[in-house]
């Protein structure tokens, strides 16, 4: 008999190394659905970690899908480095999007470029709000913030849908569903002429510093992870759990509705049905790959783009399912929380199982 049981100190360095080991073994496991899928896996993976970096264009791209992606994981690893499971970025993602198509919808011939300031504002606060709605009915009824957040997110899908099947329906769009495309004038400046990588670039870099200071340069950032480490001890030193609880939903629902306003207003520039793909959910993943660090993040986030696009790739070119995305972040998701299972804890030989003994011999 093996028994589970948690090691004295798990390995610093292997902790910080189990991502890339997940990765191996995802690439691995890919290769095999690959020549399962009878298609060469040479070229599958070429597909999906080579394509996307082979030009500044195909860059570009891969930072169009990054920059959502690492600002809502930003925000996810500040709750869940506070115990806080917001499963519901997804959710917030929409009604930032909402919040900064609203902002954008009001632009005029006479309208500045300052708007897109006030796009991004309002992005973020609408995020704030979809999140504090979690955090009033934690905080208020003990709510469980797993179900609310989640259940919300469908909440936030409806209540899009119904934006853009209804009273913001483009007049003119031949009936389809989506709001009017917005002026030039809202429209998040790019880079560079030619590439659609835009100035969330920069502030997506800038939230990552600004968040790693928040956490491991600010009392209030370790008030948040002694929370979420060690709950007596917090309560013992009087920090307060509640404060806790709205400053990393707050935080976690601005990130998560600034990356929706960033992409209504960036490469779609216009309010559709469409605008979930499930980033939110996949930024659960790229922050747990990431360490829930914001550094770490950074290189998960670029990692789950190359999965995005690599998917889209490897569906157009090769003609496999639109699912392999999907496939390819699971595996990454499993793989890594069977490393961390290694990690923390070891197999141990107990020897076979003593038996009862039968009544007769107690007898």
């Amino acid at each position: 008999m093996f028994k589970l049981e948690a090691r004295p100190q798990p390995s610093r360095v292997m902790s910080y190394a189990s991502p890339l080991i997940a990765l191996a073994i995802t690439i691995l496991i890919g290769v095999g659905i690959f020549l399962w899928l009878g298609k060469d896996p040479i070229k599958g993976l070429e597909m999906f970690f080579v394509e996307p970096l082979k030009s500044a264009q195909a860059i570009s791209e891969l930072t169009v899908k990054a920059v959502p992606l690492l600002l809502i994981a930003l925000g996810l690893a500040v709750c869940f480095r506070s115990n806080i499971w917001n499963i519901g970025a997804e959710g917030q993602y929409l009604l930032g999007a909402v919040a900064g198509s609203w902002v954008a919808m009001q632009a005029g011939p006479g309208t500045g470029r300052w708007i897109v300031a006030l796009i991004l504002l309002g992005g973020a606060l609408g995020g704030m709000v979809w999140s504090g709605l979690v955090a009033f009915l934690k905080d208020r009824f003990n709510a469980n913030e797993i179900l609310v957040s989640l259940m919300l997110v469908y909440v936030g899908q409806q209540f899009l849908d119904y934006l853009v099947f209804g009273p913001w329906k483009d007049p003119n769009g031949y009936n389809f569903p989506q709001t009017i495309t917005f002026l030039s004038v809202t429209k998040i400046p790019r880079l560079m002429d030619g590439y659609r990588a835009n100035i969330g670039v920069l502030i997506a870099i800038l939230a990552v510093a600004a968040l790693w200071t928040f956490l491991f340069r600010t009392y209030r950032g370790f008030q948040l992870q002694v929370g979420g480490l060690a709950p007596a001890a917090a309560r013992y030193a009087g920090f307060s759990s509640r404060v806790a609880l709205w400053t990393a939903l707050l935080v976690s629902g601005a990130m998560a509705g600034l990356a929706g306003a960033l992409e209504v207003a960036g490469p779609m520039g216009q309010l559709t049905p469409y605008l979930s793909v499930g980033y939110g959910f996949a930024a659960i993943i790229v922050a747990f790959v990431g360490r829930l660090h914001p550094v770490g993040i950074v290189f998960s986030s670029l990692l789950m783009s190359l999965f995005y696009i690599g998917g889209e790739l490897a569906q157009s070119r090769l003609g496999l399912p639109k699912a392999m995305t999907s496939v390819f972040q699971g595996l990454l998701l499993f793989t890594l929380l069977g490393c961390d299972t290694w990690i923390h804890n070891r197999l141990r030989w107990i020897g076979k199982p003593r038996t009862a003994p039968r009544r007769s011999e107690e007898a």
